[in-house]
């Protein structure tokens, strides 16, 4: 609110530790799209009316800057002047901007944003489903066509296809559209029965066109986090057999999260590949374990969550957060902050941050 509001309407792009904006740096869908929903839920939430304003104007520069309306779909990446600078198309975009839109609409009642999120909705299960097997393609070019090569040579990932059950969840608490029930429903299962692995009691990440999975890896913080958004997911749907079902994976999921992912000094760490485990803990992860650990609480009424959580906290409060410039660090390896990562970048956004303390505020009130 006081450091990355830009005076053309917009948003910078990067703002470094110390509150500096870089004025001329690109601006990314993504994280254009994170400030839409996060400004949205925390007037959704808490009522402020400052918060309603920007809310607002991220809306409008949102449509405005990154709609493409030719082509259909969300722009990668943007100058500050509006000048497009990478126009291929992202299911990962795609998917936060149905989100944020759906939010903003949730939050005002703004019909432009439910027919822009609607409009979206339609684009990416045109455009942007794999037709032989299912599931959404990770990108496409400016007009949606297919790309001889992807990132981790994977054309389908868990990460994408989290961000669709994540946004079709929110879009059809908008619009109760039977259509839209049926891709949400897919998702579920897609997420249950194929990305899931019950024997490690983790998902998998990269897959090829038939869902083949690519890389032994395990990722704890997209673990959590797809726990407690399948219940989310399911408790939408308003299926008891689902929700059961959905309770019990988040449960099983964060157990062995925990068993495996904690480190000695408190932190949930990054990733595993192979038998390597890092020493790095994100600030999204930390946020992703609090959120699912008092989502199995909720489950299950058992305390070790709650001490999990105070686990986790505890750590977040003496290496996290940044008590000169506030805010939080991006990073930590090994228990050290990464002290000199900017507070904004394509990556780094109030989405996490803000959505710990509506989720906090909405189960624990």
């Amino acid at each position: 609110m006081d450091y990355a509001v830009a005076p053309d309407g917009g948003f910078y792009g990067t703002v470094l530790r110390n509150g500096t904006p870089v004025v001329d740096a690109p601006r990314g869908g993504v994280l254009n799209a994170r400030i839409l929903w996060s400004f949205s839920a925390a007037y959704r939430t808490f009522g402020d009316e400052s918060y309603l304003k920007l809310a607002n104007k991220s809306q409008r520069y949102f449509i405005d800057t990154f709609i493409d309306k030719k082509n259909g779909g969300v722009y990668w990446l943007v100058n500050p002047d509006g000048e497009v600078v990478n126009a291929s198309k992202y299911t990962y975009a795609m998917t936060y901007a149905i989100y944020g839109l759906a939010e903003h609409y949730l939050a005002t009642g703004n019909d432009e944003s439910l027919k822009t999120a609607v409009s979206l909705y339609h684009v990416l299960e045109e455009k942007g489903r794999e037709p032989l097997y299912d599931g959404y393609v990770e990108s496409f070019t400016e007009n949606w066509e297919k790309l001889d090569q992807y990132d981790n040579n994977a054309p389908k990932t868990m990460n994408a296809h989290l961000h669709v059950l994540e946004a079709y969840t929110l879009l059809y608490q908008c619009w109760k559209d039977n259509g839209l029930k049926k891709r949400l429903e897919f998702c579920v299962d897609l997420f249950m029965n194929r990305i899931y692995d019950p024997s490690r009691k983790h998902f998998n990440l990269f897959f090829d066109n038939e869902w083949n999975s690519l890389v032994e890896m395990d990722s704890y913080g997209h673990d959590v986090e797809t726990g407690w958004l399948l219940c989310e997911a399911a408790r939408t749907l308003e299926n008891q057999d689902l929700i059961e079902q959905t309770n019990q994976l988040a449960l099983d999921v964060t157990e062995a999260c925990l068993a495996e992912g904690m480190s000695d000094k408190g932190y949930m760490i990054y990733e595993k590949k192979g038998d390597r485990k890092t020493k790095h803990a994100s600030w999204w992860g930390q946020i992703e374990t609090v959120i699912a650990c008092v989502n199995a609480w909720q489950i299950s009424g058992s305390d070790v969550y709650l001490q999990s959580v105070d686990t986790v906290w505890t750590f977040v409060k003496d290496h996290m957060v940044d008590k000169e410039y506030g805010e939080w660090y991006s990073d930590c390896f090994d228990g050290e902050p990464k002290k000199e990562a900017p507070k904004v970048s394509m990556w780094r956004c109030p989405y996490h941050t803000v959505r710990l303390g509506v989720e906090m505020y909405n189960r624990l009130k």
